[in-house]
């Protein structure tokens, strides 16, 4: 039998400062706004809140590899921009590639059952600080 979860206050508050924003934030900035809403509020709240939001696909977990991941409020498959200098997490306004897991599939014949493209650089604002601080 599936359980229903019920849309609990902080569950709301995470998601909707989630939503408000374009970034991809770490659950500890998370946390931080969150507090200004609910000053009682826990980090261990937040993490459980988060993880209930991901497995239920109402948000995105994106893992790098550091110690920290990122969330986006958009559940819906599309692609990312990491800095590899300031660590911004940026979505890419591209279009999905249509049948890629088939494509996949029919090379080893595994099962494919979704993809997460994601391209790696130095953001806009990175850039435009390094070509500042080379003419300063």
């Amino acid at each position: 039998m599936e359980r229903i979860q019920r849309m609990t206050r902080q569950k709301k508050i995470i998601l909707d400062i989630l939503r408000s924003v374009k970034t991809h934030p770490t659950a500890e900035w998370i946390y931080q706004e969150a507090r200004q809403q609910i000053p009682g509020l826990s980090l261990g709240t937040v993490y459980r809140n988060l993880n209930l939001l991901r497995d239920n696909g109402e948000i995105m977990e994106l893992n790098y590899g550091s110690s920290q991941s990122h969330f986006d409020g958009t559940a819906a498959n599309h692609y990312h921009f990491q800095c590899r200098e300031c660590g911004g997490v940026y979505d890419l306004d591209l279009p999905l590639i249509k049948n890629i897991e088939t494509k996949a599939s029919g090379i080893n014949g595994h099962q494919i059952d979704g993809h997460r493209l994601e391209f790696y650089g130095i953001c806009e604002a990175c850039l435009d600080r390094r070509r500042f601080e080379e003419n300063d």
